[in-house]
């Protein structure tokens, strides 16, 4: 019998196995493709962000789901504890943006390389291109598991670590949530989260603003009552299915949430093109165009206001007559333009697929599951982390810390 087997090599799979590995105590790691560690070569465009180094709540409010269960796991092991484990090991990282980290080099694999290591100095047994078929549970204890081959692997305890349903070129494809419910645990529901958005609006089916990237909007989603469900201020693209970027991907779970309060598939979403202006100061900006350019056409008196592109999709769903100048612009046409540039408002129909989606919403249920162990209250010896619990975060480093550190919390309850 062995003291721990970890089904599953990516990110929280290769923590979870370093940390039970340690004193000598025999650990096999169990993945199913034939390497380890896909999507963290993957991870922020190939440079892996390892971690964020924001303080906890503010690492807590950017993991919308189910962020607050992180504070036990963050008692025993936490950021700071992650960049010091990668950079006492030689690989250097550096902060940019929102406190995200990454390595010095900008390469995934020397991060990658660094648990490799681990595992070799650890005396890992890994099995590669191995399908585990059931875990084997006792009278509410983990017994080991049963391999597609029909071989019986006995251990004292079992790390399930096979990330959700998201990007499932890296073999995430739900296993662990079939093993979580054969073992009496229950699954919330899962959905697609950092994902791009769906809309059969005209304008995104005639592609007119197809490729389109804006700097710094605010893109929100409405509740019912037109109040904003949620805001978020960052970059955006047009896309031809509908729109994508840092901002649509953040929002992307809001609107699959206001479609079942809504109980409907339309949802309506709205953009500020200058969220640091009021709508006065720009009406102000708008006036002294239209005085110093009196002669010009509508389009080019609009230029400084945004792409040719925009100006051109605005003045025309405005129904402003591209023949006015700046002598018989009116006022109402003024407060539409400032209306569209503050609050343009466009309905959506869904997003794109689980297995689009970076990030796996929902998973196994976090009322089954000890924080300060990661240990199954349902079976004795079973423990669960990363990606294939009901914990989501935005991208940023977010989710690859709740795995890391998770898989430290499990690997050490069983150490």
């Amino acid at each position: 019998m062995v003291h721990t087997v970890v089904i599953g090599g990516g990110v929280s799979g290769l923590m979870a196995a370093v940390t039970a590995s340690k004193n000598k105590k025999e650990t096999i790691l169990i993945e199913k493709n034939k390497n380890l560690g896909r999507k963290l070569l993957i991870s922020g465009g190939g440079r892996c962000n390892v971690t964020n180094r924001l303080p906890y709540e503010e690492i807590i409010k950017h993991i919308p789901g189910n962020g607050k269960f992180l504070y036990g796991p963050f008692s025993v092991f936490d950021n700071e504890d992650i960049i010091e484990f990668i950079e006492s090991r030689g690989v250097k990282l550096k902060e940019e943006d929102h406190g995200r980290m990454f390595p010095v080099s900008n390469k995934a694999k020397d991060v990658l390389q660094v648990f490799l290591d681990e595992l070799d100095k650890n005396n890992v047994d890994i099995r590669f291109n191995t399908v585990v078929e059931s875990i084997v549970v006792e009278d509410g204890t983990i017994k080991g598991v049963r391999l597609e081959s029909g071989e019986m692997m006995y251990a004292e305890n079992v790390i399930v670590t096979t990330g959700g349903r998201s990007v499932p070129k890296t073999g995430s494809t739900g296993d662990g949530h079939k093993f979580a419910k054969s073992c009496g645990h229950s699954v919330t529901k899962l959905f697609p989260t950092e994902v791009s958005i769906c809309s059969d609006e005209p304008f995104i089916k005639n592609e007119i603003l197809k490729g389109l990237s804006l700097k710094d909007i605010a893109l929100s989603v409405l509740k019912k009552n037109g109040k904003p469900r949620i805001t978020h201020q960052m970059d955006m693209i047009f896309t031809h299915f509908g729109v994508s970027g840092p901002a649509a991907l953040r929002c992307s779970q809001f609107v699959l949430k206001e479609q079942e309060s809504q109980n409907r598939d339309d949802i309506t979403m709205m953009i500020d093109f200058y969220p640091e202006k009021t709508a006065g100061e720009l009406l102000e900006e708008l006036d002294k165009l239209v005085k110093e350019n009196k002669d010009k056409s509508i389009k080019n008196i609009l230029k400084p206001l945004g792409q040719q592109r925009l100006i051109d999709f605005m003045v025309h769903h405005l129904g402003i007559n591209e023949t006015t100048n700046g002598h018989n612009l009116s006022n109402e046409d003024k407060r539409k333009i400032i209306d569209f540039l503050k609050s343009f408002r466009f309905t959506v129909n869904g997003t794109q697929s689980i297995e689009k989606s970076f990030v796996t919403g929902g998973g196994v249920n976090l009322k089954e599951i000890t924080p300060k162990t990661m240990e199954s209250k349902i079976v004795k010896g079973l423990h669960f982390a990363g990606e294939v619990l009901d914990i989501h975060g935005y991208t940023g480093g977010y989710n690859i810390t709740s795995a890391l550190v998770t898989g430290h919390v499990a690997g050490l309850h069983c150490c």
